[in-house]
């Protein structure tokens, strides 16, 4: 323990022990410290150091530390000159290196005060970080009072290379959920891989792969907040490798907005046979999307001939859509998109209709496990209670994660979902070279479940003009054509017919890469024992 913070033994000796005190350090002082030494800078923008003490014949103003200590470092602080482009965890990295490799002026000095630099180091820079670094928020949270904004998915659909992640990219900017320093870190590191126009894509596209290739894979989300809705961004790939990716995002979308590049051969190649424009549009119908929206990009480009006339911008014109009709009093249903393991069995969904709130006991189908709810994330802000049009993470108590799979249904137990394999159906054939006849096996896509299904049976076929149907069972049917027809799925799958729930009673049949028809559940089928 230092002299001067020592207690006398008694009162009668304190004067005595001062005096020695004083002696001592004016003794240390002449021979040892260095007066006119410089002052310790440990970095250009922290504050000056100011030593705790000095000698009591040099200056009457020095004082011991304390709160007067404290008051010159927030003088020193505000006059320090601010951190250039805001970079402070650069100059806060600087620092500790510096500290480490290089001595400083004090502690080079004989007796200098090396220890009391190191302690008031890290709390100026302590200070400079918390005066200079504000994060951005991803999600605003709303206020407990607030009335709740209608819940919006909007799936950005379209060809490959048409722009839909870099205008994603650009509404999450222009809409605040991504700062300014996010986008000058990818701006740089796109640069650095020759990739300077993409930088806008990698606020969704976060995947290492889906940065150096330049093409989305998995369905990117985010969100954006306007006045009065609030929009979950599904950044769905536009390869056609990646078309049951893109099924998916489409399934869990209320909006579809249709990304069209103007350049010219861009603009034809996407509605080319095997372009995605075409492809996208027909499959986002069939997914249940209610409002398609086209968006023309790349409008700068030379060859495009543009109009001088200007509607409603974009965001306003998806804030001026009217309120989607949603069953807040119907039946829980919610299709599962994803699960993992986060200290417990997590879940992820979109919830069609009904209302889920914590604590409340539920089935989960077509495996009939009764879970309960531990907690519930509306678009990651925790919340007690959720409504339709919704995308949630519950925490489930009563399941594991291995029990469940993508496009299984959470339900309450009062109104259970239907569960089968075998159901008739009416099917639009699209695209098929060849016939289709009994037998034929193709992969089923319904609400978020993939199933592997085998058309047992063809009934009779649908006239397009008048709906009139044949008489005679077919033998085949072929491109452009409507049948009713018999489907058998390899495994149970939740499902609904069309009339009684059409977001689960629509469905898609592809093969070899290709979507080959679109259809609708007609009847449910019971099983044989």
């Amino acid at each position: 323990m230092d002299a001067i913070d020592t207690a006398p033994d008694s009162w009668d000796q304190e004067d005595d022990g001062e005096a020695q005190v004083d002696e001592q350090l004016n003794k240390d002082f002449s021979t040892s410290l260095n007066v006119d030494a410089k002052p310790f800078v440990p970095n250009v923008h922290a504050a000056e150091f100011i030593p705790t003490f000095r000698p009591k014949g040099s200056t009457e103003t020095a004082e011991p530390a304390g709160p007067d200590a404290d008051a010159n470092v927030e003088v020193s602080e505000a006059e320090a000159p601010p951190v250039e482009n805001g970079d402070a965890e650069m100059a806060a990295g600087d620092t500790w290196e510096q500290k480490g490799s290089e001595p400083s002026q004090a502690e080079a000095e004989p007796g200098g005060d090396g220890g009391q630099a190191e302690e008031d180091s890290p709390q100026e820079e302590g200070m400079e970080e918390e005066e200079e670094v504000v994060p951005t928020p991803k999600v605003v949270p709303t206020q407990p009072n607030a009335p709740k904004k209608e819940h919006v998915n909007v799936v950005f659909i379209g060809h490959v290379d048409a722009g839909k992640s870099t205008i994603g990219g650009q509404i999450m900017y222009l809409t605040g959920m991504v700062d300014k320093r996010t986008l000058e870190k990818y701006e740089r590191e796109a640069k650095e891989k020759n990739r300077e126009t993409w930088y806008l894509s990698w606020a969704l596209d976060t995947n290492q792969e889906e940065r150096d290739k330049g093409k989305t894979v998995e369905v990117g989300r985010a969100y954006f907040e306007t006045e009065k809705k609030h929009f979950t961004i599904l950044d769905a790939p536009g390869h056609k490798s990646f078309v049951p990716n893109m099924i998916g995002g489409a399934s869990q979308a209320d909006l579809a907005v249709l990304v069209i590049s103007a350049r010219k051969g861009e603009f034809e190649t996407g509605f080319e046979k095997g372009g995605q424009t075409r492809e996208h549009a027909m499959l986002a119908k069939t997914a249940g999307v209610k409002h398609l929206i086209v968006l023309v990009n790349k409008m700068d480009d030379p060859t495009v001939n543009w109009s001088l006339e200007r509607g409603l911008p974009f965001i306003p014109h998806l804030d001026s859509l009217p309120n989607f009709n949603r069953s807040s009093d119907g039946p829980v249903r919610l299709p599962i998109v994803d699960k993992y393991k986060d200290m417990g069995t997590v879940i992820l969904g979109k919830l069609e209709s009904g209302s889920i709130s914590k604590a409340q006991q539920l089935v989960m189908m077509p495996n009939r496990h009764t879970v309960e709810v531990l907690s519930l994330l509306s678009d990651d802000v925790e919340t007690d209670d959720a409504s339709p049009g919704e995308n949630l993470k519950l925490r489930l108590k009563g399941i594991e994660e291995e029990e469940i799979l993508p496009g299984f249904i959470l339900c309450n137990a009062e109104n259970l979902c239907h569960t089968g394999r075998t159901f008739d159906a009416q099917i639009v054939i699209i695209e098929h070279k060849s016939i289709i006849c009994p037998g034929y096996n193709a992969v089923l896509h319904i609400h978020t479940c993939i199933e592997e299904v085998q058309i047992t049976a063809l009934i009779c076929l649908v006239d397009k003009k008048t709906g009139d149907k044949s008489k005679t069972r077919p033998r085949f049917v072929k491109q452009d054509q409507v049948c009713i027809a018999r489907l058998r799925t390899a495994g149970t799958i939740c499902l609904e017919t069309f009339k009684d729930f059409p977001q689960m009673g629509r469905f898609t049949l592809r093969d070899e890469g290709k979507t080959i028809a679109i259809g609708k559940v007609l009847k449910l089928v019971a099983e044989k024992d």
